[in-house]
């Protein structure tokens, strides 16, 4: 899984670097998250994206979009080749998620702070439908400073959904510096807990951390599970690690070749 974790970080430096657009920092950072997730843990078939008994996973934090296309495509939902396509006029591959447009695409994404409630809605359906699925929703920690996030996660609480897991991608890092000068989120880990969650901590770049996580969250009964994955935004190119201005800003020719080696 290290090997696809870096080939899925390759494709967001080639995506960006070709669109002149997106955000990688972001991307980066939940490489590892959503690796595991799509080749360890998610029921899923891409042969068929619709399947009724996949487990879902809603990209909150739909700015990542790079990150989910390049896992989708490894995983077969559409060729590899399409990729190149990110962000140019009538791609099914837009800057944002769009599920109308892309196969295995859950929930189109802009506005930050609505996939927990999105995803609360899937999991009650699930259990009104008497579905074993799992449903699986990675959230940015800037998103966090939205007050849905909390309503939503008052409410799934509420309704004791532990067919709901959320992930936090905890960077550190949003759009305009860094979290801690903006909103602090601390005491983050206590909050979800005050608002009646399971919680769990980890290194978001463990590979063998993040598969004991989740398969954790997936054992826990009568309450939703948070997964706070502290990561490093911009992971695995140097340049970018821990630099608020790659949160939406790609690559030059020159960046992306040298990314390009960091990764090899």
């Amino acid at each position: 899984m290290e090997g696809i974790a870096k080939k899925l970080r390759r494709h967001i430096i080639t995506m960006t670097g070709k669109a002149g657009s997106g955000h990688p920092g972001g991307s980066l950072s939940a490489a590892d998250i959503v690796t595991v997730l799509y080749f360890r843990i998610l029921r899923h078939n891409p042969q068929d994206p619709l399947w009724p008994e996949r487990d879902r996973f809603i990209l909150s934090k739909g700015h990542a979009a790079p990150l989910l296309y390049a896992a989708l495509a490894e995983s077969g939902y559409f060729p590899v080749e399409q990729l190149s396509t990110l962000r140019q006029i009538d791609s099914c591959l837009q800057g944002h998620t769009d599920c109308r447009l892309t196969a295995g695409v859950e929930m189109s994404a802009g506005s930050l702070g609505q996939g927990l409630s999105f995803s609360i809605g899937v999991a009650l359906a699930g259990r009104l439908n008497k579905q074993s699925y799992k449903v699986f929703v990675l959230l940015g920690d800037g998103e966090c400073d939205e007050g849905q996030v909390w309503e939503a996660a008052m409410a799934a609480a509420h309704f004791k959904l532990d067919n709901l897991i959320a992930i936090v991608d905890n960077n550190g890092i949003q759009l305009d510096g860094w979290n801690r000068e903006i909103m602090n989120l601390e005491p983050f880990a206590l909050k979800w807990q005050g608002f009646g969650w399971h919680v769990i901590e980890i290194d978001g770049h463990n590979l063998g951390q993040i598969i004991d996580a989740l398969k954790q969250a997936k054992l826990v009964k009568g309450q939703p599970t948070v997964i706070i994955a502290h990561t490093v935004k911009g992971k695995g190119v140097s340049f970018m690690e821990n630099n608020p201005e790659f949160h939406g800003k790609a690559p030059t020719p020159l960046e992306m070749e040298k990314a390009l080696k960091e990764l090899e």
